[in-house]
């Protein structure tokens, strides 16, 4: 049977897509623009060992109410949600529109389908302590002032907690198949490190290889969670056509080294000398707080969230991806791929590399 994705043309959607169709099976892509989206995905599958040919397209729209979907749907084995509307400094209103609203819209679709909904949410949904302290009940998520909660994290991040809290609670009512996976953050490919240009750990790399990571943000304790993306794919595809499957798999891997031995692994494959210092989180806050900064720097205080000292019990996931033959590749070497990638893409573009 067909499954359906949301974002399938997106870094992690199309990997996800040539997964699948390695596997021989149909796709079926929900695409704002089929008729000029629809030929770029396949051939992106196609670069990434899939098979093109088994993806299809469906007119589709997050923002538009019950998706605008028009078109008849095939049986579905599956709905796999990974679009959402990523920005910095998000707007609330549009972060809940897309991210929330659309969120709840496929998962009415998967409950008229009877299918299973792979929700795609994020790694920080299992750091407790990081929710209460952005005010969300834990126990009554219908006491949490979620105007309070946007303005401590910010648009992107908040309105992917309340989806995911907001999704949870309509699968428990209805009675839902739900199963959510919850990366953390993308690296590259274990083989050929590409990443896409808007990823957090793209970004990283960039600040450090322009000269813009004089300190490391907090503590030697501190690190930023990895995950390979053909390792969160091949989870992604398993989560969604596996017999048993457990309801939430924390996709993260512990390996990730601390953001000083992140750093310096990829300065190492830059060539340059990693910062050493290192600068309290509380005062690159506040220095984020004056205006300018923040986009000069390319560092925003939205992303300082994801660097924590918090460790994660991956144990549920770990026997899930044992059970299906899978296992995360070293994350030091995908580090130096992602890094290396980077590197090919700036030399392409003509550009030099700091001494």
């Amino acid at each position: 049977m067909t499954i359906l994705i949301t974002g399938a043309s997106g870094f992690i959607g199309s990997h996800v897509c040539a997964q699948l169709t390695r596997e021989q099976l149909p796709v079926l892509a929900m695409l704002r623009q089929p008729q000029q989206q629809l030929a770029v995905l396949r051939q992106q599958v196609d670069a990434l060992g899939g098979q093109g040919s088994l993806v299809q397209a469906l007119q589709g729209d997050l923002d538009q109410a019950e998706l605008g979907l028009n078109a008849p749907l095939p049986e579905l084995q599956a709905i796999i949600h990974l679009g959402a509307r990523f920005a910095w400094q998000l707007p609330m209103k549009e972060a809940r529109r897309t991210n929330v609203d659309g969120a709840l819209a496929v998962a009415r679709l998967a409950l008229r389908q009877q299918a299973r909904l792979v929700f795609i949410s994020g790694f920080m949904l299992e750091n407790h302590e990081h929710l209460t302290r952005l005010g969300i009940d834990l126990v009554d998520s219908s006491q949490t002032q979620w105007q309070q909660v946007y303005r401590r994290a910010g648009g992107y991040e908040a309105s992917k907690l309340e989806a995911a809290i907001r999704v949870r609670e309509f699968a428990c009512e209805q009675g839902l198949d739900l199963v959510e996976v919850q990366p953390a953050t993308v690296a590259g490919h274990s083989h050929s490190g590409q990443l896409d240009s808007q990823q957090p750990l793209y970004q990283l790399i960039d600040n450090l290889a322009n000269g813009r990571m004089a300190a490391i943000p907090g503590t030697p304790d501190h690190w930023l969670p990895l995950v390979a993306v053909d390792l969160l794919a091949a989870l992604i595809a398993r989560a969604a056509v596996a017999e048993d499957v457990p309801s939430r798999l924390l996709a993260l891997d512990t390996n990730t080294p601390s953001l000083q031995g992140l750093l310096g692994k990829a300065a190492e494959g830059l060539g340059q000398r990693p910062p050493r210092r290192f600068l309290p989180m509380a005062v690159l806050a506040t220095l984020l707080r004056i205006p300018g900064l923040p986009r000069l720097l390319n560092t925003w205080p939205e992303a300082l969230h994801f660097i924590q000292t918090t460790r994660f019990d991956t144990s549920v996931t770990e026997d899930f991806l044992a059970g299906q033959g899978l296992a995360h590749p070293g994350i030091l070497p995908v580090i130096a791929a992602s890094t290396r990638h980077y590197r090919q893409q700036q030399q392409g573009q003509g550009t030099q590399q700091p001494a």
